[in-house]
Parts: structure tokens; sequence; C-alpha cells
């Protein structure tokens, strides 16, 4: 997700432009160019995008948990498996800290399958985690091994615990237990004697301790739901009581003679909540201490909780329903009840984040807050709760990475100039004026993975057309140490590929608001001639679609569609994420897909009218999940000016949604029936004219078939033809079992194909070209 440009490179980055400003529309060219006369090898295909032929590499690597050092596995050269190696980043001395044969358990010839590890603070075990299974989006459920570095003894841990049953394994601070999940119960193990203390009893599947249900891990993104106290003699946790909330209901028709069921508690808008509390219990067993803070469980979430050392308390957040206000408090050791630290506040929603950093001696907390209309930094103070102001200015803050105590600073990204884009600076923890460190002639987008020293990061760069270059360097300098990837063989492919120009514009909506796009032009481009256009879009609070960044799969697909002879835009909305201020991503509230769907088609019109080679009779759009409902919307709500859309798993009727993220955006739907009515595409299926491919998994759990086929019902009644793929038991991804994701992309192409004409068609003689040529 990033993009770089090496020091050097045999296939150099191309330039970009200075941005063009045609009448409001501006230009920031760039393009995987050929020169003159240059010979070409065969096209893009889905056959060579599917085979991985131009996948990015990357450079799988951490730090340490101390100083600056970085790890990663290497190929052991005794050809047991893997090493696991460190590198010090400032002289690049490389040392084995576990041999791959140290992997192997006894009894066995293989190396364990590590999926993921983590060194004692001491640095004198490792934890593995291997044999996964999913739940849900991620594989949270399998087995944890200990590995002595020093005497190389290979121990299972968890007890009699069946296959693949443990969650979240996590040393103490002191690195003498373990503790994890295993059957919605929570257990610490003791390294020393291996003994097992399940701290928790209660837990079954509507009562989970130390993890979460459907709704919590997908929407408040919590999966792991214990802290170690910073002294190792408390765990802190979270209890989750589904009790009451009703279940939906999944069908598996293909693995057997006869269906199998899957029941799962899914609270959908405006129906009741599962319950959360937070609990601290002695690592040793014992009685477990409810923290009482105010108000009904099921009508607050509690959306975080970390402990703080100096004094040691335990600090929580709170939000209401509607997701208005998010309480900080702060439970103290043998107070009767916690305290309110401070209280963040919107009219639309407050965002959780995970940046949140404790610094002077813990007296103050970094937190960031769009209170005064733009995302910055500010410093909690911990005995009453003021807030200071760190940086300033019309700009957002997207994310602290890290401070720098001894230098009195803090990292973090942003990009004042240039919504699609991202880079590191640095400012004052007293407050003052902040500094770009990332060099001014690298455009595109950054991202940091900081040493604990501070003094060193793993640096990605991309940008649109250009793949990851991952390096090492220091800090604040931001001079290169080592060079990890440039993808140079990657870019050589490219550079083989029919050129093709991308360029980024902006573009009015008629109501003040000035829209991203970019969009990626055939080869041999006539702007004599008329084009059909697809656009991709998202368009919902959780994410962008125009970013100046190496797109992977999809966006080598947009490339092999253009060399088909479309042009592909894609257009960010009001409410996508953008770094453009909170009026920006929170116009949005109450009206989803009424205001989304609304710029994206006044973007279209802005489009036609400034190039005249848009062929206004071949309009397509296509998403995936939100993506896929403003598909709908664009389709329904303004039939006149699309005429083929291709819906991947869409939301037809918000109502079916669950409650944390639909209400965030919309309300109670009791509260605002108007907007969840109106922003439904359900509600306007009656008004399709062009030609719709709506495609679902039919073993979805984050949005519901359900949804699809009430839309089909309206259709039908209706009387109004489209086409559907359905797919046996797939997700929310689409990505299960053998070629699916090949078969899907296949369908999309084919549908777009078939309903929406490539190539140029009518020539513009006779019409003005000027300063509407690209």
């Amino acid at each position: 997700m990033t993009i770089y440009r090496p020091h050097t490179r045999t296939a150099p980055i191309p330039r970009l432009a200075h941005p063009l400003c045609l009448g409001g529309l501006c230009l920031l060219l760039g393009a995987v160019a050929a020169e003159p006369g240059d010979a070409r090898r065969d096209g893009l295909s889905l056959d060579r995008i599917f085979a991985g032929e131009f996948n990015a590499a990357g450079y799988d690597a951490r730090w340490a948990p101390e100083g600056a050092g970085y790890l990663r596995f290497e190929d052991a050269k005794s050809g047991h498996g893997r090493d696991l190696v460190r590198y010090d980043a400032a002289t690049g001395r490389r040392e084995v800290l576990v041999q791959g044969q140290w992997f192997i358990p006894p009894g066995r010839e293989s190396p364990l399958g590590i999926e993921h590890y983590d060194l004692s603070p001491d640095g004198s075990r490792l934890l593995i985690y291997t044999n996964s299974r999913r739940v849900w989006r991620q594989n949270t459920r399998g087995d944890y091994w200990l590995l002595d570095v020093s005497s190389h003894e290979l121990r299972k841990l968890g007890g009699d615990a069946p296959e693949s049953s443990m969650m979240f394994a996590a040393f103490s601070p002191d690195g003498t237990r373990v503790a994890f999940v295993r059957e919605h119960n929570l257990c610490v193990q003791n390294l020393g004697d291996m003994t097992i203390v399940q701290l928790t009893t209660d837990g079954d599947e509507h009562h989970i301790n130390g993890t979460f249900d459907w709704v919590y891990e997908e929407e408040l993104d919590l999966r792991k739901g214990f802290e170690w106290s910073p002294d190792s003699r408390w765990l802190a946790f979270w209890q989750i009581d589904t009790t009451h909330v009703r279940e939906f209901v999944l069908v598996n028709n293909t693995d057997g003679l006869y269906p199998e069921i899957t029941r799962f508690p899914y609270p959908k808008t405006g129906e009741t909540n599962p319950s959360a509390r937070a609990g601290v219990v002695s690592a040793g067993g014992g009685k477990t201490e409810w923290i009482d803070l105010p108000g009904d469980p099921r009508e607050h979430y509690l959306a975080r909780m970390s402990w703080v050392e100096k004094p040691q308390d335990l600090v929580i957040q709170q939000l209401d329903r509607r997701q208005h206000t998010n309480q900080v408090w702060i439970a103290s050791p043998g107070a009767e009840s916690p305290h309110r630290f401070f209280a963040e506040t919107d009219e639309a929603w407050v965002d959780v984040r995970d940046d949140a950093v404790w610094f002077d001696d813990d007296r103050k907390l970094l937190w960031l807050s769009e209170r005064d209309g733009w995302r910055h930094a500010y410093s909690i103070a911990r005995e009453n709760g003021k807030a200071h102001r760190l940086t300033r200015g019309n700009y957002d803050v997207i994310d602290v990475l890290g401070l720098d105590e001894a230098k009195g600073l803090f990292y973090f990204t942003a990009s004042p100039k240039n919504a699609t884009e991202q880079y590191l600076f640095r400012a004052p923890l007293k407050g003052g004026k902040a500094r770009r460190v990332t060099p001014k002639d690298q455009p595109g987008t950054h991202s940091y993975s900081l040493s604990p020293d501070r003094q060193w990061a793993i640096h990605t760069w991309s940008r649109f057309d250009v793949p990851p270059l991952v390096e090492l360097i220091n800090l604040p300098d931001h001079k290169r140490k080592t060079l990890f990837e440039d993808n140079e063989k990657l870019m050589k492919q490219l550079a083989d590929l029919p050129p093709v120009q991308t360029e980024f514009f902006q573009v009015p909506t008629g109501e003040g608001a000035v829209l991203d796009g970019w969009r990626i032009m055939p080869p041999d481009f006539d702007a004599a001639k008329r084009y059909p256009v697809l656009f991709h879009v998202y368009g919902e609070p959780a994410g962008q679609t125009v970013l100046n960044r190496w797109g992977g799969r999809n966006a080598m697909w947009h490339r092999f569609l253009a060399e088909q002879g479309y042009v592909v835009m894609s257009i960010d909305n009001r409410g996508t994420p953008a770094p453009k201020g909170r009026e920006w991503r929170k116009s949005i509230y109450g009206q989803v897909g009424i205001l989304a769907s609304a710029d994206q088609a006044a973007a279209l019109e802005a489009i036609r009218e400034r190039w005249p080679w848009v062929d206004s009779a071949r309009i397509g759009i296509w998403g995936w999940s939100g993506g896929g409902s403003m598909t709908l919307n664009a389709l329904l709500r303004y039939p006149d000016r699309y005429q083929m859309g291709m819906a991947v798993a869409p939301v037809p009727n918000m109502r079916l949604y669950d409650t944390i993220y639909q209400e965030r955006y919309m309300g109670l739907p009791g509260e605002n029936p108007e907007g969840y009515l109106k922003g439904s595409p359900l509600t306007f299926a009656g008004q399709l004219k062009g030609d719709l491919l709506l495609v679902h998994g039919t073993g979805d759990d984050n949005v519901h078939y359900q949804g699809v086929e009430a839309l089909i019902n309206e259709l039908v009644a209706y009387d109004k033809p489209f086409s559907m793929m359905a797919y046996p038991n797939r997700t929310h991804s689409i990505r299960e079992g053998p070629g699916t994701s090949r078969h899907l992309f296949e369908l999309l192409t084919r549908y777009l194909t078939e309903h929406l004409p490539a190539g140029p068609g009518d020539s513009l003689a006779g019409e003005v070209k000027g300063p509407h040529a690209p």
C-alpha cells in the first residue's frame, strides 16, 4: 500500500508533471509510458494477473522489543526450515537468534509453520502461533508453543487444550507467565512449572471472556480482549453478554446431503445489542472485580481499555450507542468507582483510535481530536483532563506514529496539500510548528514503522503506477541506511506493457465541494473519439479509493480494462475518510446513501461537460461492499446517467446491517426513518433502467445474502430484468475455494464487455477540443 522511488533503479520511476488546472478541473499528470518506437510484448490478461505475475514484493521485518534491531525469517543455511534473524539497524550486523531446526517439535520431522511470534521482554523465550483456524475475518484460534532460546527446548502450551483452541496468548510484562483465551474463558499458564489457572469459569457461547462477539470484532476492531497490568499481577478483560441478541442463520447447502446451519448473535440496526463490562482479576486466580461504569451496558460500548503505569491505573473508553460521546474513565486500585478523565463529543460521531500515547512520566496523554474542525494532536493533562493543542493549521493529522521524548517531539503522518497522499511530519511535544520529514521530491504515499528508540524507521513508499520501495532510514533526517526492496523486476514488467496514462484530477460538485479523482486512459487514446467510462466506487466513511499509492491486483485489473479500450475512473465523494477536515468527513451523517450518490452523479456531469470524449451512452460503475451499495444507488437513483452497474456484496437496505457501523453514520432508525429509507437503494428498485449484475456470497456473515434476496424480490415485483451470481458459502471477500477470485473477475470482465462495449466510438468531428483535450 505504498509507492517508492529508490535512489538508483534500472527502470526509473516516471516523474509527475506539474498540476494542470482547466476551468476548475485540475489534473496531475503521470504515466507509465513508452518511448516512441519501443517494442512491446503482449498486454495484460486475467491469467497473467491472477497467476501473480504482477504481485509486488515486500519486506517482512519487525522491530525487536528493545533497542534498534529488527527481526525477520530467512532460509536456513542448514536446509532445516527458516532461521529467525536479528539485524542491528546501525551496523547491519546479522545474528541468528533461533535456528530453523529448533522449530521442529519432538517426534516430528518438519518444523512448525509459524504464523506469528513474540519474544519475551528479556528475549529469552519465543511464543509461537501455528495451526490456526478462521474466526470470522481472521485466523485467531490455533496452537501456541514456547521455545527457550538458550536451551532450544520447545514445548506446547495449553495443557490438554484441544487442537487449535487457544486464542491471543500473550506474555506477562515480567515474562514469567502467558495469558490466553480458551473456549470463552481466560486462563494463565506459569512458564516455570507449566501449571494453568483458569481465571473465569462462566464462559459459554453467550458469555464471552477475554475476546469478543461478531459485532465488536467487526466494527470496533477488537479481538484480543484482555490486558496485563504493568506489574504482571492483574489482568483486565472484557466480558461480552449476547443473551437477548437475536441470531442470524447461515445455511451451507453444499458440504453434505443435508444443510449445515450456523447461528450467531447479530444485532441489526435498532435491535438489542450485546452488553459489555470490564473486570480485573488476579493473575493467580480469585474473584473478579467489575468496574462500575454508569449507563445501560446494552446502550453503550466499551471501545478501548488499557493500563497506564505511573501510577498503575486502568483507562477505559466508553461510547454511547449513538457514538456522539466517548467518555474516558480512569479506574484506580481500591477506588469504589472510576472517575471521568475527559470526554470527546461530536454531533455526528466520534472516531475510536489506537494511537493515543502517554508521556511525561504518564502525566499527559497524546490524543487526536476534531474539536476545532480539523484532526489535531492534543496533550490531555492526567490531573484535570484539560487539553492543550499541539498542532495547528487547516490540515488533518492522519496518524500518530510515535514519540521521541528525549528530543521532545512526536512523529505523525499528514498531507496538508493533497488528500490523496501521505507524508511523515514531526512536531514538538510542547506544541509548535510541524515540520515535514519525508523529502519533498518523493510524491506519493509513505508509511513508516518506527523503532522503539525512534531513531530508525522501516519506510515504505509507492505511487499509483509505481510499486512499493522498502528501505531502512534513520530519523529525523530520513537518510537511507539499507535498501530492502525496490521491485525493480516488477518495474521492468510494467514498462513492457502497452503504455497507459494515469492522471489525478479534481472536480467541483456545484455545492462548493471539490472532489478528488483519478483516471486511467487507454493506449493510443484519441481525444477526437468517444470512449466508455467505468467508475470504481466505495463512497462510505470506511475507506477511500482515490489514493496515490500502489493498488495491487485490483489496480492491475483496472489497467487491463484500460488496455481493452475503457477509461477507468474513481471519485471520492464527501463522507470518505480523506484528510480534508471534519466537515468533509461528517457531512454525510444521516444521509450516507443520499449525499454520496449525489456527489458521484454531480462529478459525472462535470466530467461529461469538461471532456467531450466521454461517451454518455456508455457509462458504467462498479464497487464492493459499501461500493456495491453505492453502485446500486447510482444506477437506481440516477437511472438516466448510468447504463450499467456491477454491485458486489452490497447492502441494499441499511436496516439489515449491524448496529455499531450503520447507527454510527446514520443515527438510530427510530430517529432517522427517512434517512434509512431514502439512503437504501432498495427503495428505488422500480427506477432501474440500465443493466445490473448482482454478486454475493451466500455465506457472507457480514453483509448478509438476505439483503440481495430482498432486492431481487423488489426487482421482480417491478418486472425489472437483471443478472445474478451467487457464490455458495463464500464470505464477504468471495475468495474461498479454488479458482473463486479468478472466476469472479472473469465474470465482471465478461459482463462489462457484453453490456458496455469497449473501445472508441463515434468521432467528435466538428466539436471544439481545445482545453477539453486530455
